[in-house]
């Protein structure tokens, strides 16, 4: 498969997700995108518009730990250093959104590592 056809599966999968997950205020969407050198995630309110909480690889909790933030360690701490964000936030239910990407790996690292900040998804 060439990465034009990988790249359009995502993209079609992740509009076939999307059609049923919605975040709102009381259950905000969990965003999850990646690249190959690092890992984003955003906690997204669809109803106002808005992003309550935004953390990637790149932000200093996690850079000046792993040498290389494309892997499932720098993974792990983010969906740590997320849980954390999300109880200040008050926070404690949101919907997974994968974007598209197969549950497994970095993206599955970054769910169970939240859920174990008692996250519930």
């Amino acid at each position: 498969m060439t990465e034009i056809n990988k790249r359009l599966a995502r993209m079609k999968r992740h509009k076939r997700v999307r059609k049923n997950i919605s975040g709102s205020s009381e259950r905000p969407r969990l965003c999850i995108f990646r690249s190959l050198k690092h890992i984003y995630a955003q906690v997204i309110d669809d109803r106002k518009g808005i992003t309550l909480v935004s953390l990637s690889t790149l932000d200093p909790e996690i850079k000046g730990k792993e040498k290389y933030q494309g892997n499932i360690k720098a993974a792990e701490m983010l969906g740590s250093l997320l849980a954390k964000k999300l109880e200040e936030k008050g926070i404690k239910k949101v919907v997974f959104d994968r974007g598209g990407y197969l549950y497994h790996g970095r993206v599955k690292a970054v769910a169970e590592n939240t859920r174990k900040g008692k996250i519930v998804f």
